[in-house]
């Protein structure tokens, strides 16, 4: 994906989805990460943290706060008004009070080689995978694995929407969004709702411990504007890949149930975690 072909999303958008974001990504994926980071902290006494497709930095401002330790983060993005943005508002202080600092980089984040990530402790991501192809996803994979920095991509969209109360058009929609999703741009077949499970593939054929876990949206009514600009997104996406279908007339629908309060949407995504092998702290385990 060079600059030029990657997509421009406006910060308003993103400023919109950050709550229920927040709200979908798995805190249970922290504990493993927890505890391999203590141990970079225990030698290196601070950690790197590189952000790609930073966006407006709503990862920086989940996460920073939920480690210990004096942090460096690298927010990265391919749209300099959204770095300047993210800089400004970033998180400053660690779960234990630890300074936080931020520097950005406007690059094309599939140029990332193991040497960009030299000294890096981890790399995190957002809502990103499904831009990528099964090349660029597996050497994403391989940067990461030959540089030893653990990958925490979160909100990889699956295809799995639900809708209540239902609509006959639902189902046709919800495929017509997934096949959406699978579409070439200059030559490069992006996976949409299949590339969480490629990157996960591609960590696990290396030797490293990958774990998944649901990140699930809960639209409708306690995210009103939220839900009203996702369906004005979703739903001409799914319709052109589903032309004979009448998507003005069932996008009105939907708009009105969602000003009643009768609208609910679940948009299923998944997360990532990927570690070296030997950092095997079970999920389950307690802090």
């Amino acid at each position: 994906m060079t600059l030029t072909e990657a997509p421009r999303y406006a910060p308003t958008w993103l400023e919109l989805r950050e709550p229920a974001d927040a709200e979908a990504r798995s805190r249970d994926l922290l504990v493993p990460l927890r505890a391999h980071l203590a141990e970079t902290l225990a030698t290196r006494g601070s950690l790197l943290i590189r952000d790609l497709g930073c966006g407006t930095g709503s990862m920086q401002r989940w996460l920073a706060p939920q480690l210990d330790g004096p942090q460096r983060w690298i927010l990265q993005d391919h749209d300099a008004d959204l770095l300047a943005f993210a800089s400004a508002n970033a998180t400053e202080f660690s779960a234990d009070a630890s300074r936080v600092t931020v520097m950005t980089r406007h690059a094309d984040l599939t140029q990332l080689s193991p040497g960009d990530l030299r000294s890096t402790s981890l790399i995190t991501a957002s809502a990103l995978l499904d831009l990528l192809s099964v090349d660029e996803i597996d050497r994403l994979a391989a940067t990461c694995v030959e540089a030893g920095c653990p990958a925490l991509i979160t909100l990889s969209v699956t295809g799995t929407i639900e809708l209540s109360p239902a609509d006959p058009l639902d189902d046709e929609l919800t495929a017509g969004f997934a096949d959406h999703l699978r579409h070439h741009v200059e030559g490069r077949e992006l996976l949409g709702p299949d590339a969480g499970a490629a990157a996960a593939d591609a960590f696990t054929r290396r030797g490293w411990v990958v774990e998944q876990r649901a990140s699930t949206w809960r639209l409708g009514p306690a995210h009103p504007a939220l839900t009203a600009e996702w369906l004005r997104g979703w739903v001409p996406a799914a319709a052109t890949r589903r032309p004979g279908l009448d998507a003005d007339a069932y996008l009105a629908r939907r708009l009105d149930a969602l000003a009643t309060g009768a609208l609910r949407a679940t948009v299923h995504h998944t997360d990532l975690l990927a570690l070296p092998h030997r950092a095997t702290t079970p999920l389950g385990a307690t802090e």
